[in-house]
């Protein structure tokens, strides 16, 4: 009886399984939209104004604990300085072999040079492609991260590169949550700032969720905010998966 119980119940459940809607995408012709705080393929920042904002001192090297790094300044030139400083980032490369994308180089950078993008989707053919240089880090003069020919860009994994970093609270305060602490870049300008827990947010720009939000389902009753409890709380999540033009209409 068990045996026959156990052998229509895999019946029971595929047929439960065949009237939900799909999860799976045809990848990678489609893929699904990456996390506003994906930590992918590094790329080099520039001012505005075309410099390069790193200046050689090397701390993004010493903190890496994968040794992938590898960085040698050199005085800028009198009559054409490569970035503000006094120095300038002569030999940049990074081992893609041995980087565990932990970002601990991003935050050791005193000018926000070095961030990272959403694209990790990329192989090698040799071991000399793996090792990444100054020529495919720095970003081009629109400031687009440079395309490689074994790297799979889509629109918007070049955008709010390392935007976990921004608009934090430094030293624990508070009152700098949401405040733009970032300086602009190259082709996107002035960068919105990264959520904190506070009123000065825009989601809108940097694609950020409130935890409470988009952990509802996680959290304890009493912790759910309160349009998204019950039959009321379905309808506005279904209201929130349509299209921003079709939201303004109801």
């Amino acid at each position: 009886m068990a045996k026959s119980l156990n052998f229509f119940g895999g019946f029971k459940l595929t047929l439960q399984h065949l009237t939900r809607p799909r999860v799976t995408v045809s990848y990678p012709q489609a893929k699904r939209p990456k996390q506003p705080r994906q930590h992918g393929r590094h790329v080099l920042n520039r001012y505005e104004d075309g410099m390069e904002k790193c200046i050689g001192c090397e701390l993004c090297a010493g903190v890496c604990p994968a040794n992938c790094i590898y960085v040698r300044g050199l005085d800028n030139p009198p009559n054409h300085p490569v970035s503000p400083g006094e120095r300038y980032g002569y030999v940049y490369e990074i081992n893609y072999l041995r980087c565990i994308h932990c970002d601990l180089c991003v935050e050791a950078c005193p000018t926000q040079a070095i961030t990272e993008s959403k694209m990790f989707e990329f192989s090698f053919t040799n071991r000399a492609d793996a090792i990444y240089t100054k020529a495919e880090l720095v970003v081009d003069d629109q400031g687009f991260p440079k395309r490689l020919p074994w790297e799979d860009w889509r629109e918007g994994e070049a955008a709010m590169t390392g935007g976990w970093m921004r608009a934090t609270s430094p030293s624990g305060e508070a009152a700098y949550e949401g405040v733009i602490q970032w300086t602009a870049d190259l082709g996107a300008g002035t960068r919105a700032a990264e959520a904190g827990q506070n009123e000065g947010r825009n989601d809108e720009a940097t694609g950020s969720k409130p935890l409470r939000r988009a952990f509802a389902k996680h959290l304890q009753p009493d912790d759910v905010p309160s349009d998204l409890r019950g039959l009321s709380g379905r309808v506005n999540e279904m209201k929130a998966k349509l299209p921003k033009r079709l939201r303004d209409k109801l």
